[in-house]
């Protein structure tokens, strides 16, 4: 039996429009073995436990992709999630890395991480998210005819995430749908200089520039009007001395980035959120540099 670990992610940071992503230390855990026939799936909702199940369609089009001499008869998942689903922090990129790299395994096809992370970014379509659950920190990637490219930076130790995380969902495609079509070029301008600031800033510790540069033009303000209470939520994170916010993948996750010494932020900040109508919950993290790892038990 495979044990497939893998952390949740934050995509966009801000300006880096699926371009930016980074690993967080929460994960979802998948045990997935072959079976005689069939397929089997434990630990999520009935309407997932079924051939349509995201896990086994990444599975599925991994074989059909790669076409290997060996292909298990029948599979068996167990799903222990920690990722709560459509809140903008990776959980179906956990599901399509999780299929890709046990099919890889199980069929003995012994493809690389550049390999896999190709053939998950094509599931997905893009690699935003995809890239950091899979390597671990926080990557930059994109698509460029075809072909991946892909680098990683180091956070610093002392950066914290605080996912600000609500009790109601937001459909990605619903969030896809209400950006526009087109995008001025004066937008276009302001998001490529700002996710340069914000890579610039994060190599070389220049914190007191990340506030800019989690500003965007493409997509925040758009999705931010799906989210009750997001700009009170932006507005007293940075009231409270935050040193960046941005939406979480596509929302309605809020990320705030904090240093470790920052002692009031959490307190202050969960009080605020008591008095909000929907229930939020927040979460401190880190950045997780591992990546995905697979046991075998």
């Amino acid at each position: 039996m495979l044990e497939i670990k893998v952390p949740a992610t934050t995509a966009n940071i801000g300006p880096g429009f699926d371009t930016l992503g980074l690993a967080l230390n929460v994960y979802n855990k998948f045990y997935i073995s072959e079976i005689d026939k069939g397929i089997y799936i434990d630990g999520c909702d009935d309407k997932y436990r079924n051939e349509n199940n995201l896990i086994y369609t990444s599975m599925k089009y991994f074989y059909n992709k790669i076409n290997p001499p060996k292909i298990p008869t029948g599979i068996k998942i167990k799903i222990e999630s920690n990722i709560p689903l459509s809140r903008g922090l990776g959980s179906s990129a956990t599901c399509i890395v999780a299929g890709v790299v046990a099919a890889n395994i199980l069929s003995d096809s012994n493809l690389n991480k550049y390999e896999l992370l190709k053939i998950a970014s094509e599931i997905e379509d893009h690699p935003d998210n995809i890239a950091p659950a899979l390597l671990g920190n926080m990557v930059v990637s994109l698509i460029d005819d075809g072909n991946i490219y892909y680098d990683t930076i180091k956070i610093p130790n002392e950066l914290s995430f605080c996912c600000i995380i609500p009790d109601f969902e937001l459909s990605t495609s619903l969030a896809r749908s209400i950006l526009p079509n087109t995008i001025y070029h004066k937008d276009c301008v302001f998001n490529i200089s700002h996710s340069t600031l914000l890579v610039s800033a994060l190599l070389n510790k220049n914190f007191d520039l990340i506030k800019i540069a989690c500003k965007d033009k493409i997509h925040q303000d758009y999705r931010g009007k799906l989210i009750e209470n997001y700009y009170d939520i932006v507005n007293m994170s940075y009231d409270l001395n935050c040193i960046g916010v941005f939406l979480s993948g596509a929302g309605p996750t809020i990320m705030s980035i904090i240093k470790d010494d920052d002692i009031n932020f959490i307190g202050e900040m969960k009080s605020f959120l008591e008095s909000l109508d929907n229930r939020w919950i927040l979460k401190k993290l880190k950045c997780d540099t591992n990546g995905t790892i697979v046991n075998v038990i």
